[in-house]
C-alpha cells in the first residue's frame, strides 16, 4: 500500500463526574484524526480496496451513496490520494438536475467532486437495485471496467481493514463501543477483540436486520452485542434532545461527535454508565468513527426545523 500511516488515532481520556460516581472509565479512540477527509472507519473500509484495485490494474472505483454520505467524500479524497478515477452513483436524480445549484447547498457532494469524483444522480427506485447483476452491468456499458465497492464500503477486505482499529494495547479494555451502519465496522472488532473483552454495537438504523449481516462477517455471536434502544427513530432521524447531548459533550470533553453515528453511540454508552450497565472498575473505549464532515448538511436541516444547531468550535 501506497501509505504508511503507522499512528493512525490515539486513544484519549474523558473525564466527567458520572465516571468517577460510577468508578468506571472512559476512552475515545479518534479515528476521526487519521485523516481530514478520509478518518475513521471510512479509512479503514477503503485500505485494503484501494489496494485491491490497485492489484487488478483498476483505474476506476464506482460506489453508492446519499447526498451526505461519508463514504462517498472519503472514497473521492482516498482515490484522489491513490491517482484513481472515482465514481459515486448518488440516490436522488433530483440533486443532478442542477448540479451547480446542489453542489452550493451540499458540502459533501461539492468535496467529492472537488477531489475528482464523478457523480451520477439516479432515482430511489433505481437505487433500490444498486446489487443487481443488470444493473450492475447497464453501468458497465456506461463507463467501462471499474472496481465496485458497496455502499456504505463494506465487504469482506473493509473487514480486515476495521480489524486493525484495534491495537495490542487495546486489550487493557473490557468493552469496545462502537455505531453500527452496514456492520462492517463491529464485524472487524469482533473478530479482533480477546476473549475476554466484549464488543457493544449502537446501530443508527432501526430493525432487527443487521445482526445477520453481522455474521456474514463473523464466526459466532460470542462476546458482543448490539444496542437497539439508541437510534433516535432510525437512520438520519435527529432530535433536540441528541444536539444537546453533543453539544454538552463537546464542550465538556473536547470531543466533537457527528449526530448520525458517533453522537447516538455515545449517548447510549453514557445511559448505560447511568443504569450502571458496566461493572464497577470496568475499562471501556469508543471508537469514534469519524463522520464530522457530515455536520454542516445536518445543521442545515436543523435550522428549517428552528433547532438548535451542532456547535463546532468552542
Amino acid at each position: 500500500m501506497m501509505f504508511n500511516w503507522s499512528k493512525l488515532s490515539i486513544n484519549q481520556p474523558v473525564f466527567l463526574p458520572l465516571l468517577q460516581e460510577k468508578n468506571v472509565s472512559l476512552f475515545v479512540k479518534r479515528e476521526d484524526k487519521i485523516h481530514p477527509h478520509i478518518s475513521g472507519n471510512k479509512f479503514r473500509k477503503l485500505k485494503y480496496n484501494i489496494a485491491e484495485a490497485q492489484e487488478q490494474n483498476k483505474n476506476v472505483i464506482l460506489t453508492f451513496g446519499g447526498a451526505y454520505s461519508n463514504h462517498i467524500a472519503a472514497t473521492a479524497a482516498f482515490g484522489k490520494l491513490a491517482g484513481i478515477q472515482t465514481i459515486g452513483v448518488i440516490r436522488g436524480e433530483e440533486l443532478g438536475l442542477d448540479l451547480e445549484r446542489t453542489l452550493q447547498k451540499n458540502s459533501t457532494l461539492a468535496l467529492a467532486c472537488k477531489n475528482g469524483m464523478h457523480l451520477t444522480f439516479i432515482s430511489r427506485t433505481c437505487y433500490r437495485n444498486k446489487t443487481a447483476t443488470s444493473f450492475l452491468k447497464s453501468l458497465s456499458d456506461r463507463f467501462g471496467d471499474f472496481y465496485v465497492i458497496p455502499e456504505g464500503g463494506t465487504n469482506a477486505l473493509a473487514v480486515k481493514g476495521c480489524e486493525e482499529i484495534l491495537s495490542t494495547d487495546d486489550s487493557k479494555f473490557d468493552y469496545i463501543c462502537t455505531a453500527v451502519g452496514t456492520g462492517g465496522t463491529i464485524a472487524g472488532l469482533i473478530n479482533a477483540k480477546t476473549t475476554s473483552q466484549k464488543i457493544l454495537g449502537f446501530p443508527a438504523l432501526k430493525g432487527d436486520f443487521l445482526a445477520n449481516e453481522i455474521l456474514d462477517f463473523v464466526p459466532n455471536q460470542d462476546g458482543w452485542s448490539l444496542e437497539n434502544t439508541y437510534h433516535f427513530g432510525g437512520y438520519g432521524k435527529v432530535s433536540e434532545e441528541l444536539i444537546t447531548f453533543i453539544n454538552n459533550f463537546f464542550r465538556e470533553t473536547s470531543i466533537l461527535l457527528d449526530p448520525i453515528y458517533t453522537g447516538k453511540m455515545m449517548y447510549g454508552v453514557i445511559d448505560l454508565i447511568k443504569k450502571d450497565y458496566f461493572p464497577k472498575g470496568s475499562k471501556i473505549l469508543a471508537i469514534h468513527t469519524g463522520g464530522l464532515q457530515g455536520i454542516a448538511g445536518i445543521n442545515t436541516k436543523l435550522q428549517k426545523r428552528n433547532l438548535p444547531l451542532i456547535i463546532k468550535e468552542l
